[in-house]
C-alpha cells in the first residue's frame, strides 16, 4: 500500500488514540532514548528478598550453542551475535528477553556467559536490546534468576568461577547492569503504546525495586505498584478477561500478576493488605475466565493474536496459582452448560467433552487494538476433546502474507461480505474502522436446546449498510445449526467460511461434507442449505508462532438482494455410529 493510499487509514486509526499516546509517540520520535547519565554509587540489594518457585521458561535448549524461538533455531558461536538481523524482529526480542534463564536444562555456566556477553555487547540504546518492552522482560528474568541462585549471589562484591569454561565476572557488574536497565526503563515507559506493554513496564520496575535497596528502588516500587493497580482495573474486565481479547495475552498478564504476588509474599517490604487482596481477587476472576476460555484439550482458544507455546498452559497456570494463592480450579461439569462472558464478548456452550466458544466482542481497547483479528461471530468447536473447527491462530508479527491472512476475515469461521474485511486491518498491528457488536447473548431454551444470537456492524460502511446477524442453535445432543442473515439494502455477496483442523480430512458429497480422522472414521457431517455455491479451499493453520500447517476450508456462498441468508448444520457422528469413508 502506497503512502498516499495509507493516509485515509492513518486518519481513521489515529482518531481512536488517546492524546497522551500521540504526545509520547511524537516525543519518542524526537528523543528516541532517554538515557540516564547517573553513575551508580553504593549499589545495595534489599536484605531478605526471596521468591517462591516460578514457572519454568517456555524455551528448551537443544544445546548450549543453539537457541530456538518461535520454531526457528539459530546456532551461535561465541561471542553471541545479539543483532542477528537475518532473524525476525520478534525472534530477536526473544533473544533479549532471557527467558532461557528459566530453562533448567541449560547449564548454569552457559547462562552466566550469556549474561556477561550481553552486557559487553549491548550498551544502552542498542536496537532491540534496549527497547522498553524487551528490557522489561529481561529485568524480571534476571531478578528471578539471581534470586534462584545461592544466597550469597546478591552480595555485590564476590566473583565466581564455576562450571566448565565459565567466565570470571564480578557479580557487581551484573547487578550494575540490571540497575542501569531499571533506571533506563523508568525514563522510557511505553506511554505511547500502553496495554500489555505498559503493564510489563510496571512489573519490571516493581521487581527491580523489591530486589534493590535505596531511594531509587523505593521509587521503582511506588511507580511499579501504581501501574499494577491502575492496569489491574483497566486491563481486566468485569468478567475477568483481559481487555485485548487474546487468550494468550490474558494468560501472559495473569502470570505477571501471579509473579508479583509471589514476590510480595516472600519479600521483606510491607504492602497494603487491601491492595494485595484486591490483586488476589482480580487474579482469581482472571483464572475463572481462563478456565472458561479453554477447550476440552486443556489449551486456550486461539482468538485474536493467540498461539500455543508462548504463555504457560492453563493447567500450568492453575498449578502456579495454587502455589502462590491457594487457588483451586473448579470441576468442569459433564452435562450441558453455557457461560456468558459479556464484557469480553465470548460465549461458551459445553456438552460433555464437546465445546463451542463463540466470539462476539469488541476487537479490543479502542486505543490499542494491535492484537485484534477480524473474527466477529467466529467460533472454535471441539468434539470428544479434539478441535474440529478452528481459529487460524497467528504465525508472526512481520509485514508478511501470513500476518495479513491470520488477521483477515476469511481466516475465521465467519462471514465475508463482498470480499471486504469486517474491520479495516492494515500494517502489522493497526486497525482503522472497526466492527462492533450490536447484540449478543446465549441462553438455554425451554426444550433444552441452546441458542446464541449475535449481530455486528462491521459491514455497515458498505453500500446499503448491511448488518450481519448469526444464530447458532445446539439441539442439546449432536447437532449445531449455524444461520447467517445479512440485512440491509442492495445486492451483495455473502461467503461463510468453516476452517477444519488439519488433523482431519474432508470428503465432499454434493452439498455435504464428511469430516474424518486419520484412520478414516467419520466424526462429523456438515450439510449446507441455501448456498448457491459450495467449494473447498486450502487454508493455513498457525497453532504456534513460526508453524504453518495447510488445512481444509469449506466456503458456502450466496448472492442477491438483501435480505440474504445462509445455513449449515454440523452433525456430530457418535462413536457408536462411526463408519469409515
Amino acid at each position: 500500500m502506497s503512502l498516499i493510499n495509507r493516509v485515509p487509514f492513518y486518519c481513521r486509526t489515529l482518531r481512536y488514540l488517546r492524546l497522551s499516546q500521540v504526545f509520547y509517540f511524537i516525543r519518542r520520535r524526537i528523543f528516541p532514548c532517554a538515557q540516564s547519565s547517573r553513575h551508580i554509587v553504593g549499589l545495595r540489594c534489599r536484605a531478605g528478598t526471596m521468591m517462591g518457585t516460578c514457572l519454568e521458561g517456555r524455551h528448551r535448549s537443544e544445546s548450549e550453542s543453539t537457541i530456538t524461538f518461535l520454531n526457528q533455531s539459530k546456532k551461535f558461536a561465541e561471542p553471541v551475535d545479539w543483532q542477528c538481523k537475518e532473524m525476525p524482529k520478534l525472534w530477536r526480542y526473544n533473544l533479549h528477553y532471557f527467558d532461557y534463564l528459566q530453562d533448567p536444562g541449560r547449564p548454569l555456566d552457559n547462562k552466566w556467559r550469556l549474561i556477561s556477553n550481553w552486557i559487553e555487547r549491548n550498551p544502552p540504546g542498542t536496537d532491540d536490546a534496549w527497547e522498553p518492552y524487551t528490557a522489561s522482560l529481561r529485568i524480571v528474568n534476571w531478578v528471578k534468576f539471581f534470586l534462584s541462585l545461592s544466597s550469597d549471589l546478591p552480595s555485590c562484591q564476590q566473583t565466581e568461577r564455576q562450571g566448565r569454561g565459565a567466565q570470571a565476572l564480578p557479580k557487581a557488574v551484573w547487578l550494575e547492569s540490571l540497575y542501569l536497565q531499571a533506571l533506563w526503563l523508568e525514563r522510557n515507559i511505553e506511554y505511547h503504546i500502553l496495554a500489555n506493554h505498559y503493564l510489563k513496564n510496571g512489573v519490571a520496575l516493581f521487581f527491580a525495586g523489591v530486589y534493590f535497596d535505596g531511594p531509587d528502588a523505593d521509587r521503582w516500587i511506588k511507580k511499579g505498584m501504581t501501574i499494577l493497580r491502575e492496569e489491574l482495573d483497566e486491563q481486566f474486565l468485569p468478567d475477568g478477561g483481559h481487555f485485548e481479547r487474546s487468550p494468550m495475552y490474558h494468560s501472559i498478564c495473569l502470570v505477571d500478576y501471579l509473579d508479583v504476588l509471589n514476590l510480595i509474599h516472600h519479600s521483606q517490604v510491607a504492602f497494603s493488605s487491601d491492595g494485595v487482596e484486591h490483586i488476589t481477587e482480580r487474579v482469581r476472576d482472571g483464572l475463572s475466565f481462563l478456565k472458561e476460555m479453554s477447550l476440552p484439550d486443556n489449551q486456550i482458544s486461539l482468538f485474536n493474536d493467540s498461539a500455543f507455546g508462548i504463555a504457560p498452559t492453563p493447567d500450568e497456570i492453575f498449578s502456579y496459582a495454587k502455589q502462590v494463592m491457594g487457588y483451586q480450579a473448579s470441576v468442569t461439569l459433564s452435562g450441558l452448560r453455557t457461560s456468558t462472558l459479556p464484557a469480553s464478548g465470548y460465549y461458551v456452550c459445553r456438552h460433555g467433552n464437546d465445546a463451542m466458544i463463540i466470539d462476539c466482542g469488541s476487537i479490543g481497547p479502542d486505543y490499542q487494538p494491535g492484537h485484534a483479528h477480524c473474527d466477529a461471530l467466529s467460533f472454535e468447536l471441539a468434539f470428544d476433546g479434539r478441535r474440529v473447527m478452528v481459529d487460524s491462530g497467528v504465525f508472526d508479527y512481520e509485514a508478511s502474507p501470513e500476518r495479513t491472512y491470520a488477521r483477515s476475515t476469511r481466516a475465521h469461521n465467519t462471514v465475508v461480505v463482498d470480499g471486504e474485511e469486517q474491520s479495516e486491518i492494515w500494517g502489522v498491528f493497526r486497525v482503522a474502522r472497526r466492527a462492533r457488536p450490536i447484540q449478543a447473548g446465549i441462553e438455554t431454551q425451554p426444550d433444552g436446546s441452546v441458542l446464541f444470537t449475535g449481530v455486528h456492524d462491521g459491514y455497515r460502511r458498505l453500500p446499503g449498510s448491511p448488518m450481519h446477524k448469526r444464530t447458532i442453535l445446539f439441539n442439546g445432543a449432536e447437532n449445531w445449526t449455524i444461520e447467517d442473515l445479512l440485512e440491509g439494502r442492495g445486492h451483495h455477496r455473502m461467503e461463510s467460511y468453516v476452517h477444519i483442523h488439519p488433523d482431519f480430512q474432508v470428503v465432499q458429497d454434493q452439498a455435504s461434507f464428511y469430516i474424518a480422522d486419520d484412520e478414516g472414521r467419520s466424526i462429523a457431517l456438515v450439510e449446507s442449505h441455501r448456498a448457491s455455491e459450495v467449494r473447498i479451499e486450502k487454508g493455513w493453520y498457525f497453532p504456534e508462532f513460526g508453524l504453518k500447517r495447510e488445512n481444509t476450508v469449506l466456503v458456502f456462498t450466496c448472492s442477491g438482494s438483501l435480505p440474504l441468508s445462509l445455513r449449515y448444520r454440523i452433525h456430530k457422528v457418535s462413536s457408536t455410529s462411526q463408519g469409515n469413508l
